[in-house]
């Protein structure tokens, strides 16, 4: 049965190497559920002061209940949660005054609900296709390389390998701190089990770092299993009396953009690497971005910010996974996360370090959180996804500057939409000026527009 419904075969794929994939999919994506926890469940101003256990559990269903869409509608192996990013806006937003009022969790929430609604009806329109497949070619592959550059950078910030600097930005950490040897030991078992194609390489990684870990009291046993808390506090809280007004509109269609081209950017990426990209397109497109909507409106009705595909699916495809069979073991995985908090917690909550800075002759402490356990996968995840820039057409300026902002945009703002909108910009304009503007598509142009008033509004 699931060999007819997922086809495994034709994607040359089995069933234990599907459950395998999902498994390490969720693993490399489960530190969404404690930052979910600390970024909405935190007091304000840093949080949107939400009852943490219930946003716990709610990340968790929203995020189960979007897999298990995107794997029986549209049969891709991508599992989708909260997204980061989206979730700090959305406490920016809670802590925003608008019209003499802060605006508040539950209008965040509601503007959450409504951009995913958005999101449905322009599938009725077709819109959400018609952008995706107007996407030029050198521009998709840009985005799976800038995806892959992000995603490394990511890992290496987690493995405490690149630290923030006042000066340079960024720079070598201090590798000698135990979080880092156990990341570094991790990328090294992991990336030899790879080069020996060994099946499973990167699940057995993250389970031979963990177990190093715990030898060395670096990962902490918390339990196995606990009685889930309710979601009462934060589920069916939204309040469209305040949110529905002239003044919110802008915040609603921010989360609408945000949501939307993250998404077609994750597509792109993981359908790439996972071979899923025909004639530069992606087939079923549009059920994959509708999993994304489903998952936007319900999670936002239960109590979450924006979910949306996630980009460590690029893990699980590394991994074999190649059908939706894979995001549905992720979504069962999540739901199991909600008994088996603990354990989950273990191998993707990560450890908090002190990091010290140094301005102007005085010392400023911070706090970061360090993932050793799952920064090596997500390091050699980067390295996979950045195959495609082979395929970018570097001869020709008008394809290789935009596809250039692109990859570098993405990692150097720490924002795929930024990234996006970099090469949205720059590519009719570099059409236009070289007397080529007919190769051009009108979605492209008025994406372009679209995008120059993104970087208005951040300006101002």
């Amino acid at each position: 049965m699931l060999e007819r419904f997922f086809g495994l075969s034709s994607r040359g794929t089995t069933v234990p190497t599907e459950i395998r994939a999902g498994v390490v999919t969720f693993m490399t994506m489960s530190y969404v559920i404690f930052v979910q926890r600390a970024v909405l469940g935190g007091p304000p101003p840093q949080g949107a002061g939400m009852d943490p256990g219930a946003v716990v559990v709610v990340t968790c269903l929203a995020s189960a209940l979007a897999c298990f869409v995107m794997g029986l509608v549209a049969n891709y192996p991508i599992a989708l949660a909260p997204v980061m990013g989206e979730n700090f806006f959305f406490v920016t937003v809670a802590g925003m005054t608008v019209a003499g009022q802060v605006v508040g969790w539950r209008v965040a929430l509601t503007a959450t609900f409504i951009s995913g609604a958005l999101f449905l009806v322009l599938s009725v329109f077709h819109i959400r296709e018609a952008i995706f497949d107007a996407i030029p070619v050198s521009l998709k592959y840009a985005i799976s390389v800038g995806i892959g550059l992000f995603i490394a950078f990511i890992g290496l910030q987690r493995a405490g390998v690149i630290v923030g600097d006042p000066l340079s930005q960024v720079r070598l950490g201090p590798l000698d701190r135990p979080e880092t040897l156990l990341a570094l030991f991790g990328l090294l078992v992991t990336a030899v089990l790879w080069a020996r194609e060994v099946r499973g390489a990167f699940f057995l990684g993250i389970a031979i770092t963990t177990a190093a870990g715990l030898g060395f009291g670096l990962v902490t046993f918390h339990g196995i299993a606990s009685v889930p808390p309710s979601i009462a506090p934060i589920a069916f809280q939204l309040d469209f009396g305040r949110t529905l007004n002239l003044a919110m509109m802008p915040i609603v269609l921010i989360f609408l953009f945000m949501v939307l081209f993250d998404t077609i950017g994750t597509l792109v990426g993981v359908g790439d690497q996972a071979g899923l990209m025909k004639d530069g397109k992606l087939e079923r497109a549009g059920k994959a971005l509708f999993a994304d909507a489903v998952g936007t409106t319900a999670g936002a009705a239960m109590g979450s910010s924006t979910v949306s595909s996630y980009i460590e699916s690029a893990a699980g495809v590394a991994e074999g996974g190649r059908t939706g069979l894979t995001a549905i073991v992720s979504g069962v995985m999540f739901l199991l996360a909600i008994l088996f908090t603990p354990l989950v917690e273990m191998i993707g909550g990560g450890n908090m370090v002190t990091h010290t800075l140094e301005l102007g002759g005085q010392s400023l402490d911070v706090q970061i959180l360090l993932l050793p356990v799952l920064a090596p996968v997500m390091v050699l995840v980067g390295c996979l996804m950045v195959s495609g820039v082979r395929k970018i057409e570097w001869s020709d300026p008008t394809e290789a500057l935009p596809a250039f902002l692109v990859i570098i945009g993405m990692p150097l703002t720490y924002n795929i939409a930024n990234g996006f909108a970099l090469g949205f910009v720059s590519y009719p304009l570099m059409k236009l000026a070289a007397g080529r503007g007919r190769e051009v598509s009108a979605i492209v142009y008025v994406l372009g527009g679209i995008f120059l008033l993104y970087f208005i509004f951040l300006l101002h």
